[in-house]
């Protein structure tokens, strides 16, 4: 420090002599010139250090704010995919229940039908036994019960066209399977294999659903 002070009062001599004679006199000043403008070095640096400290925090900020969006998003789009798929399930749900109750409704009466069935097998068979040469106005008593019977008939045949039930008639019709329950095969000339040559008992069907099938004899090659 004294090297210091010299070479400053040297220097200042010749144009200075009253700041160096101040010097010499009191040499703390330039240390505390000097502690000063170090001073003001390190608050320059701390404010630079600060500044880029702000610059720095709100990157990281931003950083973590964009990280609980895309958090955010993804939760969002959980859930919506979750209500969809709710709604989806909601809406399979109330289509079944309805195809149920509708069917409920066309095929309630089912069992009522089958039993029905054997009712009017047993009105066509009488009404088939009656020898049609004996209905003639001379045995009324037999040609009225055989008129009551054809009537009968075709009355619970009206009821069950109104509610949706239907003869199988199928002479000369494709064997179907689904309709038709096979008692026999055998070969027969004229009729082309695989169609019905004989109806043993007919069928029927409820709203397009087959509830009994017709019995029936089936045409086979020769």
């Amino acid at each position: 420090m004294a090297a210091v002070a010299q070479c400053v009062r040297a220097a200042l001599r010749p144009r200075y002599p009253l700041l160096s004679f101040s010097l010499r006199t009191s040499p703390r000043l330039l240390c505390v010139a000097t502690q000063q403008k170090n001073t003001g070095q390190n608050l320059e640096e701390d404010q630079s250090q600060s500044q880029n400290e702000q610059k720095v925090e709100p990157s990281s900020a931003e950083k973590i704010l964009t990280e609980e969006k895309a958090k955010l998003e993804e939760q969002l789009k959980e859930v919506t995919d979750k209500y969809k798929r709710a709604l989806a399930d909601a809406e399979n749900v109330r289509q079944r229940s309805q195809k149920l109750v509708e069917e409920a409704k066309l095929y309630g009466i089912q069992s009522f039908c089958k039993d029905l069935l054997e009712v009017a097998d047993i009105l066509e068979k009488a009404t088939e036994s009656v020898p049609k040469e004996e209905i003639k106005d001379e045995n009324p008593h037999l040609k009225s019960l055989y008129e009551g019977l054809v009537m009968t008939e075709l009355q619970i045949q009206k009821v069950f066209k109104k509610h949706g039930l239907l003869r199988l008639d199928p002479v000369g019709a494709k064997f179907d399977p689904y309709e038709h329950e096979a008692l026999f095969h055998a070969p027969m000339e004229g009729k082309e294999p695989g169609t019905i040559a004989l109806v043993s008992k007919i069928g029927y069907k409820l709203h397009g659903r087959t509830l009994r099938p017709a019995l029936v004899g089936v045409v086979k090659d020769a």
